[in-house]
C-alpha cells in the first residue's frame, strides 16, 4: 500500500458526511473505510435507486444506523440544497466519465460535470458546509477529450469558489489522480475477459498509465483533506505501467492485435503540466498545486511532509515516470481477481 490512512479519528467521529456518486466504486470503497470510525452520519446521494438497493445489501442501515441513502441528481440545486443541511463534509465523486460517450453526448457532460459542479458549490456555500473535496482525473490536464475539459472546468469552479465564502470557514480543495486499477470501465476488467479468448486489443503499444489502487485512493484523499486549507489541488505520486506490460502480465501467451487511437485518447497521461509546476509544492509521496505562489502560508501547513519547490516547466507525466516492477503489477492482477 502506497497511501496508508493517517488521520486523527476526531476528523471523521460524530460528523455528517456526504459521498455524491455515492453508488459508484469510489463511493463502496469510502464508505467501507469511514465505517472504522464512528461518523454521526454517512449519506450516499445518487441518481440510481437500483444501485442504491444493491448497495444496501452490503452496507444495510439496519446494521449501519449511520447511514442515509439519497436518491438525487446533482443537475437538481433544490434536491442538493436539502441533502447539504447539516453536513460536515461532502466529497463530490458524481461525474458522466465515459470519454467515447461524452464525446458523443457533450451537452450532457456539460450538465452533469459543470452545472452539476455548480450546482454543488452553492448548496456547499448555502448550508456552511465546513470541507468540500472535488474528486478530479489526470485527463483535467491539458484535455483532449470533452470528459477531461469539462473537469479542467470542474477543477477551476471548485478552487474559484474559495473566493466567495467571505469569512465563514468553508473550504474547497481539488483530489487529482490517475486510473484506478480495475475498476469499471477501464482496461484490467477488459483484459481479463478479452484472455479467456488468448488475443487481446491494443490501441498502441507506446501507451502508458498511472495507476493507483482504489484503497489508496481513499485514504490519499482522507488524508490530504484532513491537512487541506482550501485552494489546494492535490496529486499522489503514483506508478506507470505500459499497456503491454499489463497484457503480458495478464497473459504472456496471447496474441496482441493493435486497432489504434480511439477518439479523444492520449498515448501517455499527465497529472501535473508544465504551466503548473512552478506553483507546487514537492511533498514525500505527494504534490500540492497552489493557485498562486503564495507558498510561505501552505509550507507551514506541510511541513512535516515538505521537500522542496517542483522545478519550472516540467510535467508530471506517465512515460518519464517510475515503472511499476513487474511482481507488483501482478499482484494487483491477482487482487483485483480476487474482488
Amino acid at each position: 500500500m502506497i497511501y496508508p490512512l493517517n488521520i486523527n479519528k476526531e476528523f471523521i467521529d460524530g460528523k455528517n458526511i456526504l459521498i455524491t456518486g455515492g453508488t459508484g466504486s469510489f463511493g463502496h470503497q469510502m464508505v467501507k473505510t469511514l465505517l472504522q470510525f464512528n461518523p454521526n452520519k454517512i449519506i450516499i446521494f445518487s441518481r440510481d435507486e437500483f444501485k442504491q438497493y444493491m448497495m444496501q445489501k452490503i452496507y444495510n442501515p439496519k446494521e449501519h444506523k449511520c447511514l442515509r441513502y439519497f436518491i438525487g441528481d446533482i443537475r437538481d440545486y433544490d434536491r442538493l440544497n436539502t441533502a447539504f443541511r447539516e453536513v460536515d463534509i461532502i466529497f463530490h465523486s458524481a461525474a458522466l466519465k465515459q470519454v467515447p460517450a461524452m464525446e458523443y453526448n457533450p451537452s450532457e457532460a456539460i450538465k452533469t460535470n459543470i452545472y452539476g459542479a455548480e450546482n454543488v458549490i452553492k448548496a456547499a456555500i448555502n448550508n456552511n458546509v465546513k470541507r468540500v473535496i472535488a474528486i478530479s482525473t489526470d485527463k483535467a490536464v491539458s484535455p483532449v477529450n470533452l470528459y477531461g475539459a469539462t473537469k479542467m472546468c470542474f477543477e477551476k469552479l471548485f478552487l474559484a469558489a474559495n473566493n466567495i465564502v467571505g469569512n465563514r470557514d468553508i473550504r474547497f480543495s481539488v483530489m487529482r489522480y490517475g486510473n484506478v486499477f480495475g475498476s469499471r470501465g477501464s482496461v484490467v476488467p477488459l483484459f481479463l475477459k478479452q484472455s479467456e479468448n488468448n488475443e487481446f486489443t491494443i490501441t498502441d503499444k507506446r501507451m502508458t498509465r498511472f495507476t493507483i489502487t482504489l484503497e489508496d485512493a481513499i485514504n490519499f484523499v482522507l488524508n490530504c483533506s484532513a491537512k487541506m486549507i482550501g485552494g489546494e489541488t492535490f496529486i499522489p505520486k503514483l506508478p506507470s505501467y505500459n499497456i503491454v506490460q499489463l497484457a503480458k502480465v495478464i497473459n504472456e501467451n496471447a496474441t496482441i492485435k493493435y486497432i489504434g487511437i480511439r477518439p479523444g485518447e492520449k498515448l501517455h497521461e499527465c497529472m501535473i503540466s508544465d504551466c503548473e509546476s512552478y506553483k507546487t509544492l514537492n511533498c514525500k509521496n505527494y504534490f500540492v498545486i497552489l493557485q498562486n505562489t503564495d507558498f510561505e502560508r501552505y509550507k507551514e501547513n506541510y511541513e512535516e511532509d515538505f521537500v522542496s519547490i517542483r522545478e519550472e516547466n516540467k510535467d508530471y507525466n506517465s512515460l518519464e515516470n517510475e515503472e511499476i516492477c513487474e511482481k507488483e503489477l501482478k499482484q494487483l492482477v491477482l487482487d483485483h481477481k480476487k474482488k
